[in-house]
C-alpha cells in the first residue's frame, strides 16, 4: 500500500503526554468500544514499562482529533477509527508483532482486511454489544441473595469456575487454563473488580468488571456453575455489583454478550444492544508485512 508518511496527505502520527487530554476525551465520546484502551491508559499510562502500557497514533484534521489506534506494549490493537484510516493504520503497524484486535466489529473487520491477517486467531468472536445508563437499571428480585468481594469464598472454587469460564467462554488453544485461571483471580483480588453471590451462605455466581473508569465499567466473566443455571443467579450477580457501583458514582456500564441467553438476562436488567463488538486474539503474534 503506497502511503507516503512524509506527503501532505499523511496524518497519523504518534502521540505525546501532551495530546493525553484530546485523547481521553475523544475516546470517552466513544466509550462504548474504548474501555479497555481508557482503562490501560489511565492504570499503565504511556511511558511502557507494562505489557497493557499504551502508545497512540492520532489522525487529525484542523486541530481535531478524528482517530485513535491505541497499541500496547504486548501487541493489542484497539481501532477508535470512525474516519476509516486504514491505510495510514498499516503503515503504523508494519513491521510490528499484532497479539490481536479487539474493538467495534466494523471497524475490526476492516483493519484486519487492511493488514491481511485472513487467518482466525486463537479467539475469534464477534459479539452484540449492550450498553446501559445505570440510573435505569432494573433490580430483579434479590431476596435471600448477597453480593461479596472474592476474597469470602474459598480461593479454589473460584479459581474452578475461572478456569471452566475459560475452556467454555475464552478457549485459547496452548493456554495453560490451570495457571490462567489462578492468575486472574489474583489480580481480580487485588482489584477488588469482582464479586461472588451467595445463597443460603453459599457462593452460586462470580460477576465482575474487566474495565472500570469513574464514569463507566464493563462487564466481564460472569459465571454460573451449570447445574445452578436457568434461576436468574447471573442476573441478579450483575444488576448486585451494577447497583454497588451505581451507588460509587458509576453512570454507565457496557457488556458483549457471549450467548441468546445471556442477551436476555441482560436485557431484562435493562441494557440495550447498540452495536458488535469483536474479539480477536492469535495463539502466535502476527507480524504485519507490506
Amino acid at each position: 500500500m503506497d502511503i507516503d508518511p512524509f506527503s501532505d496527505g499523511w496524518r497519523m502520527i504518534l502521540a505525546t503526554e501532551a495530546d493525553r487530554p484530546a485523547i481521553e476525551a475523544f475516546l470517552t465520546a466513544h466509550v462504548a468500544t474504548s474501555m479497555f484502551p481508557l482503562s490501560n491508559l489511565r492504570r499503565y499510562g504511556m511511558a511502557g514499562g507494562h505489557p497493557r502500557a499504551v502508545r497512540f497514533w492520532c489522525r487529525w484534521e484542523a486541530g481535531a482529533l478524528t482517530d485513535v489506534l491505541t497499541v500496547t506494549e504486548e501487541g493489542m490493537v484497539f481501532p477508535q477509527c470512525p474516519t476509516g484510516p486504514w491505510g495510514e493504520a498499516k503503515v503504523v503497524l508494519m513491521g510490528s508483532a499484532v497479539k490481536g484486535i479487539l474493538g467495534d466489529g466494523g471497524q475490526v473487520a476492516a483493519l484486519r482486511q487492511a493488514l491481511g491477517l485472513v487467518d482466525t486467531g486463537g479467539l475469534d468472536e464477534e459479539e452484540p454489544l449492550y450498553e446501559l445508563a445505570l440510573a435505569d437499571l432494573h433490580l430483579p428480585d434479590t431476596n435471600g441473595l448477597t453480593l461479596r468481594p472474592l476474597t469470602d469464598a474459598l480461593r479454589e472454587v473460584v479459581i474452578g469456575w475461572r478456569r471452566a469460564y475459560l475452556k467454555e467462554v475464552m478457549p485459547m488453544p496452548g493456554e495453560d487454563t490451570e495457571m490462567k485461571a489462578a492468575s486472574d483471580i489474583a489480580n481480580y483480588v487485588d482489584a477488588d473488580t469482582h464479586r461472588a453471590l451467595y445463597q443460603d451462605g453459599a457462593p452460586v455466581a462470580m460477576t465482575g468488571f474487566n474495565a472500570v473508569l469513574p464514569e463507566a465499567v464493563q462487564i466481564g466473566g460472569v459465571y454460573t456453575p451449570p447445574k445452578l443455571r436457568s434461576r436468574g443467579l447471573a442476573r441478579c450477580a450483575v444488576a448486585m455489583h451494577l447497583a454497588e457501583a451505581r451507588q460509587a458514582g458509576v453512570k454507565h456500564a457496557i457488556l458483549f454478550a457471549a450467548s441468546p441467553q445471556a442477551c436476555k438476562a441482560y436485557e431484562a436488567i435493562g441494557f440495550e444492544r447498540t452495536g458488535t463488538y469483536t474479539i480477536l486474539v492469535y495463539e502466535e503474534p502476527q507480524v504485519i508485512h507490506g
